[in-house]
């Protein structure tokens, strides 16, 4: 069902995140246009983020593209062209809502679907190093974004301004040691440490489980990654495999870069830990994708089970 709607999928991304710059669903937060609510249509309870949707809507669509055109995957126009064209849309509209962390994601993820699916490194390659130049002329261009450089690259010094998410959040690993404070205890998130429910909760699991607790977290996600690789590597069909590995990498790479952020590997970007942050739109969006990746192994079981006489009798 999803190859066949793909492009109805596609559409309702590109309208649900542009519907994100119109003052009538339109919704800023801290600067950045990233929500689409209802409420001035009597709806306020509904609002959402059409960016953490457009993750999966990215996955598929490639997936798609990649199964049809098998063919043409070493050609420039079909295998690296059309589908970069893909990705290039959905990424530009997220990166508008000033959301360049998603949309970073969103491109990192759509290359490594490209290269699975067979694209000629010598098409990545030049596009990946204009990519990082693009984002780094875009962010030259906004003076927050710098200012959020080089506030990672010395956190003692901008620990009072844009640093302070950074900084406390180190303070909550340390303060958490190795078994730490215990569920409850934690000290960061009392109007210390801002978001700490949302793109800043690792270090909260920090604080109040210590090493052993982060720890069992990032074990969660390697199997995750691992189970859904091999869901991947056993699916029955090309759609299949390429859906199931987008997916898979999709939520790799945003817990990574999550991690890194908190842990002060990388510039604060403001994405959510998968299945843990607090967020609707971030925990739907992950479910589906888990769903649609169980879908698939459900589908090669029983294909499996078809080719085995009398396998599928009860």
């Amino acid at each position: 069902m999803l190859y066949r709607f793909r492009w109805w999928i596609f559409g309702g991304t590109i309208i649900a995140l542009a519907l994100c710059f119109t003052h009538l669903f339109g919704e800023s937060v801290n600067g950045a246009a990233r929500w689409v609510s209802l409420k001035r249509l009597g709806l306020r309870a509904v609002h959402f983020q059409p960016s953490e949707f457009a993750k999966l809507s990215c996955a598929i669509v490639l997936a798609a593209w990649f199964a049809r055109q098998e063919p043409l995957t070493r050609e420039f126009g079909g295998g690296f062209m059309k589908p970069g064209l893909i990705v290039a849309v959905i990424a530009v509209l997220i990166g508008a809502e000033v959301d360049l962390g998603s949309a970073a994601l969103v491109v990192a993820a759509g290359c490594g679907i490209m290269f699975v699916a067979g694209t000629r490194l010598m098409f990545l390659v030049p596009v990946g190093v204009c990519s990082i130049g693009g984002f780094a002329a875009v962010v030259k261009m906004m003076p927050n974004r710098v200012e959020r450089i080089m506030a990672f690259l010395d956190l003692e010094k901008y620990r009072d301004g844009l640093g302070l998410q950074q900084w406390r959040s180190l303070l909550a690993f340390g303060s958490g040691g190795l078994h730490g404070l215990g569920l409850g205890n934690g000290r960061q998130k009392m109007s210390y440490l801002p978001e700490a429910h949302t793109d800043f909760i690792f270090p909260m699991v920090g604080e109040e489980f210590g090493l052993i607790g982060t720890s069992i977290v990032i074990g969660l996600f390697v199997l995750l990654i691992v189970g859904g690789l091999l869901v991947a590597h056993r699916a029955e069909d090309r759609f299949g495999k390429l859906l199931a590995f987008g997916i898979i990498l999709t939520l790799g790479l945003e817990a990574l870069m999550n991690m890194g952020v908190t842990t002060a590997l990388l510039p604060n970007k403001g994405l959510p830990l998968p299945f843990v942050s607090y967020g609707g739109s971030s925990l739907v969006a992950a479910m589906l994708g888990i769903g649609i990746v169980l879908n698939i192994h459900h589908q090669t079981s029983a294909a499996d089970q078809s080719r085995i006489p009398g396998g599928r009798r009860r």
